[in-house]
């Protein structure tokens, strides 16, 4: 986002954590531009923000299906004979290599 799009009282997003808040104020630092958030009161470069109304929660919902399809494939795995022939193919020891 440009620095010229944020105001304050903008909702907007971090897509590196998913982080979302309202800009509480803007200043510069060493020639480039950040946005403190009332959620976190930390600064974010202005570069790095998008509109809060931009996000989709369909990626979030993506995501969370997959990995539910993930915990039942290994609920399977467990449950089922596979995991026990693995353990079978094991001593049983604990060796860190250290």
């Amino acid at each position: 986002m440009h620095a010229d799009n944020v105001v304050m009282g903008m909702r907007v997003r971090y897509p590196r954590t998913g982080t979302t808040g309202t800009v509480q104020h803007i200043e510069t630092v060493r020639g480039d531009t950040f946005a403190a958030l009332d959620s976190t009161h930390l600064l974010y470069r202005i570069d790095q923000l998008i509109p809060a109304a931009d996000y989709t929660p369909t990626v979030r919902n993506t995501i969370i299906e997959d990995a539910k399809k993930v915990i039942e494939q290994e609920r399977e795995f467990a449950a089922g004979s596979g995991l026990q022939d693995a353990l079978k193919n094991i001593d049983q020891s604990c060796e860190g290599g250290g």
